[in-house]
């Protein structure tokens, strides 16, 4: 079997293609999957470097989010047979011909999703959706500031926030990163600058949120950038707003807590893979509402970048260098 593999700790330029991997063997409660793309996310730039959660034995693929088709299933598997197409979770082991994953981390695929867009939805819908619905509690008419707006989760937190009935605002850092969040729903949005900021730098950022939410404020802040934008972001939040801690690509930011004494907000952690775990019941009906809104041409995953299993590595490397929009697939013919 052909998979891109981690044979050693280091990045994206230390994966190797092998031809010689052996085919995953699945368990009574698991289906074998004929996988035709994996979705790029960024777990799976931390854990080819032992900086994740878990750290998978090597030599392993990375990958955790795959579409394809069914090959095999367990023999406690009822929901799934040979020849259903399915997008799942899977860990690891994604950027490979064939994956094994649990029945329970799959769905199957609504008729006419492209498997590229299949393995681009689970992951960021459901971590943004969780976050919306279930710690934010967003409603109609709310205003929603997302930072990092134009990447896999915020441009998924844009269209779900505008499905719910919100007005959204994203924050970007270039011009086109904006017009892509405003293709996706977006109603208003700012170009924030590059950081680390001094002190003046960080009070300018402030002011750029609070001029675009308006003298109210956001009511929910997603927050999927971290860094000396949270802080900024804090700011401009609306009395008794949630401030939605998703992910630190540009660092854990460092909050004084005077500001939500002011503020009167919460700052809410986003785990959404214990989320899971511990609520598999809201958990699938999260992913029943998710595939209904992809149905109804609500939510749209926007896949910018695809990468051939043989250049897996570059699309790893685009993400974590912060070039992507939307999402990066890669495909396995």
């Amino acid at each position: 079997m052909r998979a891109l593999v981690s044979e050693a700790v280091g990045g994206p330029d230390t994966l190797v293609l092998r031809d010689d991997m052996p085919v995953p063997v699945p368990g009574a409660d698991d289906i074998l999957i004929r996988v035709r793309a994996c979705g790029v996310n960024y777990p799976d730039t931390l854990v080819i470097e032992d900086k994740y959660q878990f750290r998978p034995p090597r030599p392993f693929a990375p990958g955790g989010e795959v579409a394809g088709d069914v090959l095999a299933v367990g023999t406690n598997v009822r929901d799934f047979a040979s020849g259903d197409r399915v997008l799942a979770l899977v860990g690891h082991g994604g950027m490979a011909e064939q994956a094994v994953a649990r029945a329970a981390k799959a769905l199957k695929m609504p008729d006419g999703m492209p498997y590229d867009e299949a393995a681009a939805f689970v992951f960021t819908y459901g971590t943004s959706y969780h976050a919306l619905k279930q710690r934010a509690a967003l409603k109609p008419g709310e205003t929603l500031l997302v930072l990092g707006a134009a990447g896999g989760v915020g441009l998924a937190a844009v269209e779900l926030g505008v499905a719910m009935g919100a007005r959204v605002i994203a924050a970007v850092s270039s011009a086109d990163k904006l017009e892509v969040a405003k293709r996706h729903g977006a109603a208003d949005g700012v170009v924030y600058p590059r950081g680390p900021f001094d002190k003046d730098g960080a009070k300018a950022l402030a002011e750029q949120f609070k001029t675009v939410c308006g003298a109210h404020g956001a009511d929910v802040v997603y927050d999927a950038v971290g860094g000396d934008y949270a802080e900024a972001a804090l700011r401009a939040i609306a009395w008794e707003g949630r401030f939605l801690v998703v992910g630190f690509p540009a660092g854990i930011p460092r909050i004084p807590l005077n500001l939500p004494l002011l503020k009167g907000c919460q700052i809410v952690g986003i785990f959404w893979g214990a989320f899971t775990e511990r609520d598999p019941a809201a958990n699938a009906q999260n992913n029943a509402e998710l595939l209904a809104f992809y149905t109804a041409g609500k939510v749209r995953p926007y896949v910018s970048l695809r990468f051939p299993l043989d250049t897996g590595g570059q699309a790893i490397t685009e993400l974590s260098a912060r070039r992507a929009l939307g999402k990066i697939v890669v495909t396995i013919d």
